[in-house]
């Protein structure tokens, strides 16, 4: 088995670290580096792992069901509506007063990004009833 040495700077490397770009004639021959790493006790100390992809792997086979576009419709209007909603200056001091007061509270929102995701999903939720 290969062993990964990693410079001193670097401690751990997760995630793809070259891409295969789908839209090139040449995808087929390229390859994907993709790099785990994880925090897990155990006896080894192998906790590093690389792989290759190739397009065949990486290529999604089965259709988008329905609930997936839901979901998809969902993540798209609640993420316009946030970004809308940070920059509403009539609404900002409000919005943040509210923040404040959860903030501290148990299941509380620790960011105002994310409180701003909780507000906005739920009305998205009530929107679609």
């Amino acid at each position: 088995m290969a062993v990964v040495v990693y410079a001193d700077a670097i401690k751990t490397v997760s995630g793809a670290m070259t891409k295969i770009n789908k839209k090139s004639p040449h995808a087929a021959d390229q390859k994907m580096v993709l790099a785990t790493h994880r925090k897990a006790p155990t006896t080894s100390t192998e906790c590093s792992r690389i792989y290759l992809r190739n397009l065949e792997n990486i290529t999604r086979h089965t259709p988008v069901t329905a609930d997936e576009l839901a979901l998809r419709a969902r993540f798209t209007a609640v993420s316009r509506a946030v970004a809308a909603r940070a920059k509403n200056m009539s609404t900002y001091q409000t919005d943040y007063a509210a923040f404040k007061a959860q903030k501290d509270q148990p299941g509380g929102r620790k960011t105002f990004k994310a409180y701003l995701w909780q507000v906005c999903g739920e009305a998205y939720d009530e929107s679609q009833g």
